[in-house]
């Protein structure tokens, strides 16, 4: 891609932006193997000269925001189903701000790279904790850590939307092991094996929260999810 005197070339896991309102320049030396989403600028509601700064840079890794909006966008276009009308109209304005904080956070001025990281930092967070669900050892002083808050502050923004970290996790865990208790490829594995995957260490309690959730057992679950066999003949 080129705009504004820039050349950005975009490898998997990268994205990058351009104005269809100034000249720019696609290029595909090994076919088109890429996906578009068109955004009004008016909805982005940056300044002309803030999307001059933008434009054809290459956005992703290095950069949290960025390397989220990223990997947000992939499965964005790779999932037909977020792509369904109603899905996709629930999913616009989330989007335009994703991309609106990735842009900002690209920026020289500090502050508005600031700025982007807090508005980002409960989507940051959320998928921080999708990516270590399985972790025995994660705790809130770890998550907070990682993102270099207080574990109060911590509290506070998941509070906003109504989060609360232990439900949230063990609502999380508890659907993880009910996908893979229906998988064919894991009737070789113990019920306990998969509950220890996905972050309990307890199996009888586990088995507890799961009835408590579900209304029946993790075996009963993982039995009723089991094709018969079909009869010789």
């Amino acid at each position: 891609m080129s705009q504004h005197g820039r050349y950005a070339r975009l490898e998997r896991g990268q994205f990058a932006v351009y104005t269809t309102t100034s000249p720019y320049t696609l290029m595909f030396d090994y076919g088109l193997d890429a996906h578009f989403f068109r955004i009004p600028i008016t909805e982005l509601a940056l300044p002309e000269a803030a999307l001059h700064e933008v434009s054809s840079r290459t956005l992703g890794p290095g950069d949290p925001v960025a390397a989220l909006t990223a990997t947000y966008l992939a499965q964005l276009a790779d999932n037909p189903e977020l792509r369904s009308p109603a899905v996709a109209t629930t999913l616009a304005q989330p989007t335009i701000d994703l991309v609106r904080a990735a842009l900002l956070s690209s920026m020289a001025d500090p502050a508005l790279g600031k700025e982007a990281m807090q508005t980002t930092l409960e989507l940051r967070i959320l998928e921080y904790l999708r990516a270590h669900l399985g972790d025995h050892d994660l705790s809130a002083a770890r998550i907070a850590a990682a993102h270099h808050i207080s574990v109060r502050h911590l509290y506070n923004v998941l509070g906003k939307s109504g989060i609360g970290l232990g439900d949230w996790l063990r609502t999380q865990r508890l659907e993880a092991c009910r996908r893979e208790l229906a998988q064919p490829h894991a009737r070789h594995r113990t019920i306990a094996s998969i509950a220890h995957q996905w972050g309990f260490a307890d199996a009888t309690h586990f088995s507890r929260a799961f009835r408590a959730a579900y209304g029946l057992t993790p075996r009963d679950w993982r039995n009723s999810k089991t094709e018969p066999t079909p009869p010789l003949t």
